[in-house]
């Protein structure tokens, strides 16, 4: 390149930089960030400069636009792929639970079984029917009673199956 042209590009450099930067930092507000896009538009400048010198700052604004969309664009994926990344190995671990998981959830499911067990059977049944989704009027028909005191009838059961449960201490043991 002619000693000219260094001079010149300096001297574009020297004048522009401060603002292509102060509209980088604008856009993504990272400075660290910013001064490397900003490097990355002079290093276009210098490499393909516009052919009219007189109108390099619209040029440079245009390049600056440019290099932040693709920024986004880049960060984005990087975003995105550490998100399904994330999203991978938390379903990964609900598929494979660890082996204190698995000894804990067959615990609690015996001393759940254990409890129903102690209950009525319509308790045992109202409890496991609203526990599978089934709406009052249909626990209703299941356990031939009145639509009206399904409410009543579970509140008491859930009070009686709390009143089963192992206290803390005896958990322990």
């Amino acid at each position: 390149m002619e000693i000219e042209t260094i001079a010149l590009f300096q001297k574009v450099f020297r004048e522009h930089y401060p603002s292509v930067l102060r509209k980088i930092v604008s856009l993504i507000d990272d400075r660290a960030a910013a001064e490397d896009l900003t490097q990355e538009v002079f290093l276009r400048l210098y490499r393909h400069p516009p052919e009219d010198l007189s109108r390099v700052g619209p040029w440079l604004h245009r390049v600056l636009t440019r290099i932040v969309y693709d920024y986004y664009r880049s960060s984005g994926r990087e975003n995105e792929l550490m998100n399904r990344q994330r999203n991978k190995m938390l379903s990964e671990e609900r598929v494979y639970p660890s082996n204190e998981e698995t000894v804990i959830r067959d615990w609690e499911r015996d001393i759940v079984r254990q409890v129903l067990l102690k209950l009525s059977d319509r308790d045992r049944q109202a409890l496991l029917l609203k526990q599978k989704g089934y709406s009052h009027a249909e626990i209703a028909e299941a356990l031939q009673v009145n639509p009206q005191i399904v409410g009543t009838l579970l509140m008491r059961a859930t009070k009686r199956f709390k009143q089963n449960m192992p206290s803390e201490g005896v958990m322990d043991s």
